[in-house]
Formats: C-alpha cells, sequence, structure tokens
C-alpha cells in the first residue's frame, strides 16, 4: 500500500509517514499534499489556546472522548514549543492527554514550532490538510499558549475557542494581549474555583465597552475538563456556531479569507527559500551589504536590487 492510499484509508502509520514527510519539508511531503487536495475540506478544525495552565490539553482530551462516543473519529495536533537540543516538540501533549492516545479512532501529533512564530509550527496547516484527507470528522489544534502571538489560530481553523481560569488573571492577561479578540467561544476551565462568575462577568463587561460591540453574543460557557463537566456543552457551542455560520456564508468567508493569507505566507517562504538557494547568493549578499557599508548604495537600494535579480530582472 502507498502512503497516497494509505492515508486516504486513514491508516494511521501512513498517517504518521505523511505528516513526518510534510513537516520536514520532504519533496514527498510536497507530491503528497498535491495527490490529497481534492480530499481536504471535509473536517472541521477547531483552534484551542489561551494561557500556560488552563487546562487546554485536559479539556481537548475530554473534548475528543464526547466526539469519540458519537463514533467520530478525531486528529489533535498540539503545537509545542521546539526543544533547543532535539527542534522537537519539547512538552508532549500526549502524556497529558492519555485517554485520547490510547483510541485507534483518535490520531495524535505532536508539533514542535521551530522557532515560528504565532503559537504555530509553519507545517500545521499542512498535517491538518493530511488528518483531513484520511477522513476524521474534527480536527482540534492546540496551540504553545504564550499570549500575543496566539492570534495565529484564528487563520488557520473554522473556529477558535480561548479557554481561562478564575483566580489567576487570565482574562485581564487575555484582554491585554489580544487573544478575546479572536474567540469564537470562551471557555472559563477549572469554573468549580472561585472567581468564575465574576471572570465571566469581567470579560462580558469588556466585550460590552469594545466600539462595535463585538464578542456581545460570544458564548462563555463553564467547564471541569477534569471531570468532563460542561464538555458536552462545550460540543453543543461549536456545533451551532458552525451551522449559523454555515448558514449566512461566513463560515466559508473565513476559509476564503485564511486561504489568501496561508497561500501569501506560503508564497513569501518559497520566494526567501529559493532565493538564498541560488548559489552565489550568500556572496553577493556580502558583497551588497560591502557596498552599502562603505556608502556606494543605501540598504534599500541593495535589498531591491537583490530583489530584482531574485525575479530575473523583473
Amino acid at each position: 500500500m502507498n502512503l497516497v492510499d494509505g492515508v486516504k484509508k486513514g491508516d494511521p502509520l501512513s498517517v504518521s509517514r505523511a505528516i513526518s514527510a510534510v513537516e520536514n519539508g520532504a519533496p514527498e511531503g510536497r507530491e503528497l499534499l498535491d495527490a490529497l487536495a481534492s480530499l481536504v475540506g471535509r473536517a472541521v478544525r477547531i483552534g484551542v489556546t489561551g494561557p500556560p495552565g488552563v487546562g487546554k490539553s485536559t479539556a481537548i482530551d475530554a473534548l475528543v472522548q464526547v466526539l469519540r462516543s458519537k463514533a467520530e473519529r478525531v486528529g489533535v495536533i498540539a503545537v509545542d514549543p521546539t526543544s533547543p537540543f532535539t527542534g522537537g516538540a519539547l512538552l508532549g501533549d500526549r502524556i497529558r492527554m492519555g485517554k485520547s492516545t490510547e483510541d485507534p479512532g483518535v490520531f495524535m501529533r505532536s508539533m514542535a514550532t521551530r522557532g515560528t512564530t504565532g503559537g504555530l509550527s509553519r507545517a500545521t496547516q499542512d498535517a491538518a490538510d493530511v488528518l483531513d484527507a484520511s477522513g476524521v470528522a474534527r480536527v482540534l489544534i492546540e496551540t504553545v499558549g504564550v499570549g500575543q502571538s496566539e492570534i495565529e489560530i484564528a487563520r488557520a481553523t473554522d473556529v477558535t475557542i480561548v479557554i481561562l481560569t478564575p483566580e489567576s488573571g487570565d482574562g485581564i492577561q487575555a484582554m491585554k494581549s489580544g487573544i478575546m479578540e479572536i474567540a469564537d467561544l470562551v471557555l472559563i476551565n477549572k469554573a468549580d474555583r472561585m472567581g468564575a462568575d465574576n471572570l465571566e462577568r469581567d470579560l462580558r463587561g469588556a466585550f460590552d465597552l469594545r466600539p462595535n460591540r463585538r464578542g456581545k453574543d460570544i458564548p462563555i460557557l463553564h467547564s471541569e475538563a477534569f471531570r468532563g463537566k460542561g464538555i458536552p456543552e462545550l460540543l453543543a457551542a461549536i456545533d451551532t456556531y458552525v451551522a449559523e455560520k454555515r448558514q449566512d456564508g461566513s463560515f466559508e468567508r473565513r476559509r476564503a479569507e485564511n486561504m489568501v493569507r496561508r497561500l501569501r505566507g506560503l508564497a513569501e517562504y518559497m520566494i526567501e527559500r529559493d532565493l538564498w538557494r541560488e548559489d552565489g547568493a550568500a556572496g553577493r549578499l556580502e558583497s551588497l551589504a560591502a557596498e552599502v557599508l562603505n556608502h556606494s548604495r543605501s540598504s534599500y537600494q541593495a535589498a531591491e536590487l537583490l530583489v530584482r535579480e531574485a525575479l530575473g530582472g523583473r
């Protein structure tokens, strides 16, 4: 069984090998994505973000259990910081999602950010494409959870869940960092602790103070993910959100806008990659740098020359 057929059949080993190929930027990874393109777009992509320690992994694990009780196949991508020694995922969310890792109907992958900003790895969306093509109904993407850079998750998913906890200042920090700007749903986890109602009230007040009042209708749910409490309600809210957005056409508009951003990012990445792959490019860069330093060119003139040469003089 070749790799493409294996992915189409949902074979776990084939899916794992395919994700490794796209994550490593191997030529066969690009060919694989080309071959699977017609199967991509069926799965709903759900982003989960929030400050560290709020229970993102626990909530995802509980959500997966609810989905599996409905016989849905699920893919999970947990994006972790990069180890400075191995280049791999540093935390390894599989450890924190014990129940899901044992289920053959769940494919889970920890991915390293590899230095990219935005709380996501560059290959995250490629991996999501592979999972989508393998026949899963939902792809859950958990971000690193480091604050202001988390907003990129909204550009890679159909619905974004922001998880917060009471008594930790998460609400204030989330509003300061801009995380709340991308929330489609808010989940207050560990809601058995004091302050959950106060946090919800503060969030509602912050939403109401916005000039356009964006967020005034955002669902704010409570959960105790460790016990599974509130997670069925979270899934119901996700399904309601997706159904409403499909009905008014904004679901597809969001996908289209996200794809424009993705293609722009890929084009910029490919141009940069190919520019420095050219024979003598490093030497040309050094010679132009010397010209700038000896004041025979400005830095902008040198950069424009590099761009023109990279584009073949156009």
